[in-house]
C-alpha cells in the first residue's frame, strides 16, 4: 500500500504543478530575485514536455487576436486517467 499512496502522491503533485505552470503562464513574472527564476524555470522545464504532447494534438484556437490553448484540459483528462489506472494495478497487486 505504501507504494501506491506515494505514486498517487506524486501523480497529485505533478497536477498541481501543472496548474501552477497554466495560471503563472498567463501572468508576466519579472523577478529580481534568481531564485523565483530558477524556481519558474524548474517548473517550466518539468511541465513543458508533457503539455507540449497536448499541443500538437490540439493546436490554439484562435478567437480575433486572442488565442485559447485547450490543450492543458486534455492533458488533465489524461493525467487523472493514468492516475487512477496505475494506482488501481499498484493496489490490486499488493503494492
Amino acid at each position: 500500500m505504501y507504494i501506491s499512496r506515494t505514486v498517487d502522491l506524486l501523480f497529485s503533485i505533478y497536477f498541481w504543478m501543472l496548474f501552477a505552470e497554466i495560471i503563472l503562464s498567463w501572468v508576466p513574472i519579472r523577478s529580481n530575485s534568481p531564485v523565483v527564476n530558477q524556481a519558474i524555470e524548474a517548473l517550466h522545464s518539468l511541465t513543458e514536455p508533457f503539455l507540449k504532447l497536448f499541443r500538437r494534438l490540439l493546436p490554439t484556437a484562435s478567437f480575433g487576436q486572442v488565442g485559447i490553448d485547450f490543450s492543458p484540459i486534455i492533458a488533465f483528462i489524461v493525467l487523472g486517467v493514468v492516475k487512477e489506472v496505475v494506482v488501481k494495478i499498484l493496489i490490486e497487486i499488493g503494492l
